[in-house]
């Protein structure tokens, strides 16, 4: 593996302790790069940040409007969510306006990402249950589209199953790449991940953001898609979480969406862009700070708003007596192609 530029250093005293790398890509909706950091061809899972491209077969099918899916509810079938009590409740809605419920859902179980949730839980002996794992609302969604369309429902979460072959192939659609070379695994909810050249992956995020580039029906569920996700930023993620501060921006101009492993995707709307980044350890923190920090150095954070994202921005280093021994920075600058 291609190890790529030096994005952030984790100094621990006055001493480089840590080095953090990774790929930044910035695409227009042309398919032109903008700017790019690594490799813009380096081939890896985009994991969760397609749930966006996923969420397109809910309303393309048609299956949005017939069981009237909200805007509240098409943000949690794209997300990755916290599973506080508002994302099983909405998780529930969908499955039901279908006359369907939680024991349809393959997503497993684990407990809440919302920590105090999952620390009241363990205190009080209480088991996960399928419709707080954080991609179960995406699994709702999947279990909707198919119930619309006549599907089994047993196995749709299997690579063979149709609306698994819809997703395929409309991610291929929108980000330029051949269905037959798009890499397939397993996510960690049991349904398949694809893999593909990051530039191709910011591309797709580029004309999500541009959708007059796309066909009627794919424009009018981009635009949808990222109005949702705007309206409704805490039901793509949860309380606290950066992916939903950046879709709560205030100029409603960037539309984002997290994934496991280092990714992120996401889109600015004025200037037709779709980004890219993958953070080579897949350390989830330093990649919200190379986020955000790519965010500034485009013009979409101002200087007024870094305050709402210290967390990410001051990574401090602790001991076990909560002392402050060390920071991280990110130390790149993106440079124009």
């Amino acid at each position: 593996m291609n190890a790529g530029e030096v994005l952030a250093i984790g100094w621990r005293g006055s001493y480089e302790d840590l080095c953090f790398t990774g790929h930044i890509l910035v695409v227009d909706s042309n398919g032109k790069i903008v700017y790019s950091a690594g490799d813009s061809e380096k081939i890896v899972f985009a994991r969760s940040s397609a749930k966006l491209f996923q969420a397109m077969v809910v309303l393309e099918s048609g299956a949005s409007d017939y069981y009237g899916i909200t805007n509240k509810e098409l943000s949690l079938i794209c997300s990755s969510h916290s599973g506080e009590d508002y994302h099983v409740e909405a998780v529930r809605e969908i499955l039901k306006k279908a006359g369907l419920d939680e024991s349809y859902l393959q997503c497993g179980t684990h407990y809440p990402m919302y920590q105090p949730l999952a620390d009241k839980m363990h205190r009080e002996g209480t088991e996960p249950i399928p419709a707080q794992e954080m991609c179960s609302g995406k699994h709702a969604g999947m279990l909707v589209t198919s119930k619309y369309l006549g599907d089994s429902l047993d196995d749709y979460y299997l690579p063979s199953h149709p609306h698994q072959q819809r997703i395929l192939k409309t991610i291929s659609e929108m980000c330029d790449y051949p269905i037959e070379k798009i890499g397939l695994g397993i996510d960690g909810c049991g349904v398949p991940v694809h893999a593909m050249p990051m530039y191709h992956f910011a591309l797709g995020f580029a004309r999500m953001s541009r959708p007059e580039v796309l066909q009627e029906k794919r424009r009018k569920a981009s635009e949808r898609i990222v109005e949702a996700i705007q309206e409704y930023p805490l039901y793509i993620s949860g309380t606290g979480r950066p992916d939903a501060r950046i879709n709560a921006l205030s100029r409603k101009n960037v539309f984002s969406k997290s994934g496991a492993d280092g990714y992120y995707g996401l889109g600015i709307k004025d200037k037709g862009l779709g980004i890219a980044i993958k953070l080579d350890c897949g350390i989830g923190p330093v990649r919200d700070a190379v986020v955000v920090e790519t965010l500034r150095q485009l013009g979409e954070i101002q200087d007024n708003e870094l305050e709402s994202f210290i967390p990410e921005t001051e990574m401090n280093v602790y001991n076990f007596k909560k002392e402050i021994v060390g920071q991280t920075h990110c130390c790149f600058k993106l440079k124009r192609v």
